[in-house]
């Protein structure tokens, strides 16, 4: 598996014409479009924003390891955003790209 900074790395710059930009929320690495973070590394998991309800929140949540995130570690979930565990790496870009979409990108 390839190192959790690393694809985060390259999801940026794949992202990065299409006006994504890298930034930070809570502290963590984050990427961000038209002024709103949609997706965000939280330890060797990537968070992001998908919309609670959607269909891309559903099958996200679905995977082995994902849960909604909680940045806080209290019990108190972002209900729009899911965490996707490194063990779930290879699904990344395509959740971030859309996360991305999700934002009007």
């Amino acid at each position: 598996m390839t190192d959790p900074d690393t694809l985060f790395d390259h999801i940026a710059a794949d992202l990065a014409p299409r006006g994504v930009t890298a930034g930070a929320l809570f502290g963590a690495r984050a990427l961000k479009a038209h002024g709103k973070v949609f997706a965000c590394l939280n330890g060797d998991a990537l968070a992001v924003k998908l919309g609670v309800g959607t269909p891309a929140h559903t099958e996200a949540l679905s995977l082995p390891g994902a849960e909604l995130f909680d940045p806080s570690g209290a019990g108190r979930p972002f209900n729009d955003w899911v965490a996707l565990p490194a063990a779930q790496a290879g699904t990344w870009p395509h959740y971030a790209e859309t996360g991305l979409t999700g934002l009007g990108g």
